[in-house]
């Protein structure tokens, strides 16, 4: 053995990492957890999102959606038919974590049916937060 090797240094670089809220101690320095965005929320920004990335040209259709996303067709036609919803009830969907209570008392299902109706005045009429 070489008695050389026995005395080098070698510099290895360290990433801190920071512990999820609920493993972090009290005296830890932490930013608050963000506030909780309702499920409901999330699908409508998803769907605009489809929406827009379709209209670019980044995705073909629906069906390379669902391979990217690893859901179904189905399930990305049920995501973007929220896009079908008056444009009060998307804004109120979108912005629904901006009031002091930031659940919806309607559910995806709940607005699955409000969409399929194409008059805009009838889903206004159905929907109330």
């Amino acid at each position: 053995m070489n008695p050389d090797a026995s005395n080098r240094e070698v510099e290895v670089p360290i990433e801190r990492r920071r512990l999820p809220h609920r493993l972090r101690r009290a005296d830890d320095p932490a930013t608050p957890p963000a506030p909780r965005i309702p499920r409901i929320t999330r699908l409508m920004a998803l769907a605009i999102k489809f929406d827009e990335m379709i209209r670019r040209g980044e995705v073909r259709d629906y069906a390379e959606l669902a391979r990217l996303g690893h859901v179904s067709r189905a399930r990305i036609t049920q995501i973007m038919n929220l896009l079908n919803l008056a444009p009060e009830i998307q804004e109120a969907l979108l912005f629904a974590n901006a009031g002091p209570n930031p659940r919806l008392p309607i559910t995806e299902h709940d607005l699955r049916e409000i969409a399929r109706s194409v008059a805009w005045e009838d889903q206004i009429l159905r929907f109330q937060p």
